[in-house]
């Protein structure tokens, strides 16, 4: 098998523990992921027997499904390039990655601890199949692994002594498997328009995809990025009462917290809609546009609108305009509380302000009924 003809099969070992066990350890070691894949060789083969004409590579490392699924699946395309390498025919054609002195051979290989509380850990690993087999091959995996891919009993006792948990199931999936799991986990939470970008940007990332959230903020992914309508112009374009229409703002703004959480663990960027009349930037944590430029000799005050349970939702820089209304200069919106301190600073720097937040302790429109702020305070 000369390994340009090598076909790469996605396969996955899903590992449920028991609840509240998360494993003590987030890789194996170099020997414990040899033994590791010699059980796994069994299971497959008695799953799908084709395999024994592909390689199987192994990574001993468990990870949480956001870090598998993300753009160009980086788990697997580094565990393919390593297993290449591996001269034809070593260890019968079974080849396995572990931990030495503590490091995973690649960087794309090491799990975070960020996600080793999730209720699924995942390890990855690839079947590299001959050109003329990885077809057939691939159509009986999927047949095959949903229908029976529970772990041979050696497998899953060797993984609760090695780990040292309790295991409610241990089962193998395709990625394909993985992919669907994942959207229907999705869709039971209300985030199938988040869905339906993750998945363009990880199967056809040369496509564009429109949607919009289940509160109706307007979504697309293109160019390897998610691009969100502004709140604030979400909130322009709704009618009826005031305060309706700001606790209409609060959810959009929380509603958007939700995907950049998710669309960071994977690692896909967000960034608000861009606009001709107006720049929009993002940093990590917080969105950021701006509508206009200060006039000069009037330092803009900073004002945070707030929502109950959600805090500071978004922060307005603004300084006096015509007949003394506020004239908002620009709008931020903080998607984690870590990044509300960076963001301050920033726009204090920027415009040149005291950089003192006034808290106004609800969402505040101006007379047009825009996001806005008190022309009082800016007197």
């Amino acid at each position: 098998m000369e390994a340009q003809t090598l076909l790469a099969l996605p396969v996955v070992l899903a590992l449920e523990p028991v609840a509240g066990e998360p494993p003590a350890q987030l890789t194996l070691s170099r020997d414990e992921a040899a033994e590791l894949a010699a059980l796994v060789a069994v299971d497959l083969h008695a799953l799908v027997p084709q395999v024994d004409a592909a390689r199987l590579a192994l990574a001993g490392a468990l990870f949480d499904q956001v870090e598998l699924l993300r753009p160009g699946f980086p788990v697997w395309a580094t565990l393919d390039e390593l297993a290449r390498r591996v001269p034809r025919g070593h260890l019968e054609n079974v080849v396995a990655f572990g931990s030495h002195e503590g490091h995973m051979p690649a960087q794309p290989l090491e799990p975070s601890p960020v996600y080793a509380e999730g209720p699924m850990r995942l390890l990855p690993m690839s079947l590299l199949a001959p050109a003329e087999l990885a077809e057939d091959l691939s159509e009986q995996l999927e047949i095959q692994l949903v229908g029976r891919g529970e772990a041979g009993t050696l497998t899953a006792d060797w993984l609760m002594r090695t780990l040292g948990i309790r295991l409610e199931h241990v089962r193998y999936l395709s990625r394909n498997d993985l992919l669907a799991l994942t959207c229907v986990q999705y869709e039971h939470v209300n985030l199938a328009p988040l869905w339906a970008l993750l998945e363009t940007a990880l199967l056809t990332p040369y496509r564009e995809e429109a949607t919009m959230s289940a509160r109706g903020l307007a979504l697309r992914y293109a160019d390897g990025k998610v691009l969100a309508q502004s709140p604030a112009q979400w909130l322009a374009a709704q009618t009826g009462d005031a305060m309706e229409r700001a606790h209409g703002f609060a959810g959009i703004v929380f509603e958007l917290r939700q995907y950049a959480a998710l669309l960071d663990a994977h690692q896909l960027p967000l960034q608000l809609q861009p606009d001709a009349a107006q720049q929009t930037e993002a940093a990590h944590g917080y969105l950021l546009e701006t509508l206009a430029t200060a006039d000069p000799g009037d330092p803009p005050t900073l004002f945070a609108h707030e929502a109950p349970g959600l805090g500071v939702i978004a922060v307005t820089v603004a300084q006096r305009g015509g007949g003394g209304r506020a004239r908002a200069l620009a709008h931020a919106y903080p998607l984690r509380p870590q990044a509300l301190g960076p963001l301050l600073a920033l726009l204090a720097d920027r415009y040149g302000s005291a950089g003192e937040l006034h808290a106004l302790g609800r969402v505040v429109l101006g007379g047009d009924g825009r996001l806005g702020a008190p022309a009082t305070a800016l007197h």
